[in-house]
Formats: C-alpha cells, sequence, structure tokens
C-alpha cells in the first residue's frame, strides 16, 4: 500500500494508472462478474456500486469517485484517467504519469472506498473493483465514464514555486506558490496540496493574497533532509469554473543550519553555522531618522540575490529630486524583504561598525559582503532586534513573524497537516 497513513477508522488503497489488461477477469463495462465457487453456494454474491454512474458524461472533475460493496469487502479500485483533451495534455511528458496515480481511503469495515484526489479535467475515466464476499468468491466491475474539459482561459495553472526542485536552502526557507489565476475555494486548494519531509513536523499554509499561499513548518525545518511537495492540483475547482489541469511535484533540500543574528545598536552580524560561530561581520543598518529608512525588527528569509544591483530610491516611492531619495550602484546584494531592504556592500560607508547610517539596508565592507553572497542560501535566517519598526508577516518570507498559533488559525483548513505523508487536513472535493 502507498498513500496517506490511515485514521483508527479508515485505511487507504495505492491505486496506480490502472492497466485493464493486467485484469484477472473481464465482463462487460458497467456489468458485475462472479467468479470462485458455485451457485448452489449458500453465501450470497457480493454486489458493487460505483459512482459516477456507467456512461456519466462531463462529470465535474472535482467529484469522488465512490465504490460501495454489500454481502462482502472491496478488495482492490483501480482507476484509470486518459486524457482526451489536447489543452488539457498540452505540456505533459510521459515522465508525469506517476504524478496521476490515485489513491483511495476505505472505511473500517471495507465496504466503501472514496478517492482522495480530483479527476482530471477531460478525460475518459475506467473504474474497475473487486470484492469477495465470505467464501471468497470475487466479484469485478468495470465502470466508464467521462470529466467536464477546463475552458481556456478557466484553467488554474502554477505560474511559480520557491523552491524549485534540485534546489538547497535554509532551515528558515517557506514553500511559496504562485497561481496564475485567484483561487477561491482555497480550502480545497490547500488540501490539494501535500509536503513530505524526511523529519516529519506539523506545517500549515497561509494566503498571502487570492494567488499566493505560503507553508511554513511549525519550528524551522531540521537541517540536512530533502522535502517534496505534491501539488495535486488537476480537477480540483479554484473558483466557481476554474479547474487545475496538472500535478507538479517539487524536490528540494534542506541545508546546513545558518543563522544570523544582528542587534542594530551593536553594528555587527553574529552568524553560526549548525550552532557553531562562523564569523562576526561589522555593518551599518538604517539611520532611523523615518520609517522607511528603519532597519526592521524580526526574523528575515533570506530571498534573491544579486552580484551588482543599482539601489534606486524610486522604486520604493521615493522620486528622484525629493528629499530622502538616492540612487547607487552596490555588489553582493541579498534580499530580506519586498520593501526593499537586503544586505549589501557599501564601500561608500565610512560608518561600518561604528554607526547606523544606511537608508535601512544593512551595509557592510567589500570583504564580508562577497563572503555572505557566497555562503548564504534563499531560506537562511537573519534574526533582527533593535528598532521600532516590527518587520510585517507578508513582507517578502515574514511567515516566522506570526506564532505557530496564529499561523493555524490564519489557515483556511484552520489545521496542520503533518509532513509524514499521511494526508492533508480535508477534502479536495467540491460540495456533495
Amino acid at each position: 500500500m502507498t498513500g496517506k497513513t490511515p485514521s483508527a477508522v479508515t485505511r487507504r488503497f495505492g491505486i496506480g494508472l490502472a492497466v485493464l489488461a493486467l485484469v484477472a477477469t473481464a465482463c462487460t463495462s458497467g456489468e458485475a462478474e462472479t467468479q470462485g465457487n458455485s451457485p448452489d453456494d449458500a453465501a450470497d454474491a457480493a454486489e458493487l456500486v460505483i459512482t459516477p454512474e456507467e456512461g456519466a458524461e462531463e462529470v465535474a472533475p472535482n467529484s469522488p469517485v465512490t465504490v460501495a460493496a454489500e454481502n462482502g469487502v472491496i478488495t482492490d479500485v483501480q482507476v484509470e484517467q486518459v486524457v482526451v483533451s489536447e489543452a488539457a495534455a498540452e505540456g505533459e511528458s510521459e515522465d508525469d504519469a506517476d504524478l496521476y496515480a490515485m489513491t483511495g481511503t476505505l472505511n473500517e469495515d471495507e465496504t466503501e472506498w472514496v478517492s482522495d484526489w480530483n479527476l482530471r479535467p477531460g478525460s475518459e475515466i475506467v473504474v474497475t473493483a473487486t470484492a469477495e464476499n465470505e467464501t471468497g468468491e470475487a466479484t469485478e466491475l468495470v465502470q466508464e465514464f467521462t470529466t467536464l474539459d477546463a475552458v481556456p482561459g478557466q484553467r488554474l495553472e502554477l505560474e511559480s514555486n520557491y523552491p524549485s526542485s534540485g534546489d538547497t536552502v535554509g532551515v528558515g526557507m517557506p514553500i511559496v506558490i504562485n497561481f496564475d489565476l485567484p483561487v477561491s475555494n482555497k480550502a480545497q486548494v490547500e488540501n490539494s496540496m501535500e509536503v513530505v519531509s524526511e523529519q516529519e513536523i506539523a506545517g500549515a499554509w497561509n494566503w498571502v493574497n487570492d494567488k499566493t499561499a505560503q507553508f511554513r513548518p511549525e519550528e524551522y525545518w531540521d537541517p540536512h533532509q530533502q522535502v517534496s511537495v505534491d501539488l495535486r492540483l488537476a480537477g480540483v475547482e479554484a473558483s466557481e469554473g476554474v479547474y487545475g489541469v496538472r500535478n507538479y511535484r517539487i524536490d528540494f533540500e534542506i541545508g546546513r543550519e545558518l543563522i544570523a543574528t544582528m542587534h542594530v545598536p551593536d553594528h555587527e552580524m553574529v552568524i553560526t553555522v549548525d550552532g557553531e560561530e562562523e564569523r562576526v561581520i561589522e555593518v551599518s543598518n538604517g539611520k532611523a531618522s523615518r520609517h522607511f529608512d528603519t532597519t526592521s525588527s524580526g526574523t528575515h528569509v533570506l530571498m534573491e540575490r544579486y552580484e551588482s544591483l543599482t539601489m534606486d530610491s524610486a522604486t520604493v516611492g521615493i522620486p528622484a529630486d525629493s528629499p530622502g531619495s538616492y540612487k547607487v550602484d552596490v555588489q553582493y546584494a541579498v534580499r530580506t524583504s519586498s520593501s526593499g531592504e537586503f544586505v549589501h556592500e557599501a564601500a561608500y560607508n565610512g560608518n561600518i561598525g561604528s554607526a547606523n547610517t544606511s537608508n535601512g539596508c544593512t551595509n557592510l565592507r567589500m570583504d564580508d559582503a562577497l563572503w555572505f553572497f557566497e555562503n548564504t542560501l534563499m531560506g537562511d535566517v537573519l534574526d533582527t532586534t533593535g528598532t521600532d519598526r516590527e518587520k510585517e508577516w507578508d513582507n517578502g518570507w515574514g511567515v516566522w513573524q506570526k506564532s505557530w498559533d496564529e499561523w493555524v488559525e490564519s489557515s483556511v483548513t484552520g489545521e496542520a497537516q503533518v509532513t509524514d505523508g499521511s494526508g492533508t487536513p480535508g477534502s479536495v472535493h467540491g460540495d456533495q
């Protein structure tokens, strides 16, 4: 078996993309066939009912597949999904086939099976179910139906994600998913995104806006481990009439634990790697003459980086020739917020290590800036204290600015998921 860890009253079948030629018996679609014992045996044959019904057309992709058995127990369910819509299959390769394996949940008495995930839009679906009665006599039912295609312009796609597959990131890294269309059915979408890590931990999603969801664990990730994200978006109804068409998998690595701490009045940054002090760097932070040029306090997660960058106040709402405007070229810039805070080289600042005179960024000497640029990862942590400007949780990747309780409460499902492969907190299906 594969799939989600069962609860006390359920167990899950791991069901792949079925190959009907491997089914032990053949029968007419929509008609049950029994095998095993003679008609004179006293036990009644098991009976199977599959929903959606045989021959149904344009079934909503977010409808569950259910199998019910009477006079017996369910022993196997296989779901084959063949995409017939060219638009739905666009950009798909043969290597993607395992992303669409269908698992399901079997109830305690093994008489009802419900699919865990949604169906692919624009597809022909073949469900093959088998049950056995108390004497071991097998009944098989094969049933076919088709799903509604996703309308052009109303197909939810993954626009971007951080990290990307193959990345090695720091222990503070959130999982950031950006969609191309707004999501209103956020609970179903949250439940379609499962995070699995080698070292299990509770985690949850929050929405920055209608297009962006971020996942963080309860505490920093344990270092030196692999993490996978299964985005089972195919068939999920993101908003009325808008369906996901593809599934995605993101595999990345958590590297060593690098934590930088900075108490702004002290003019220095202390860096530890896996709990050992690695480097002390002299800095100059914001002069704090106004909110804008005050370095924010809080837990920052390192974001994008540039070998060279023009720091232009016009990009953050202060036009040229306005009071406090600036435009300067710097090297080795690492972003810590969306509002314009960076750690970067500032050879022009003669106050590094002695006074805070920057426009809000953390200024470093050239050799320290180069070291910081080369030795930090996206997702590393910079903890800053000592100013009266608090970093906002949605300013960049400020996910650690909320307490764990606040984070879970802000999740649309209101529940954490554990990263042990046991699944997500609720259903991905639409209203039934």
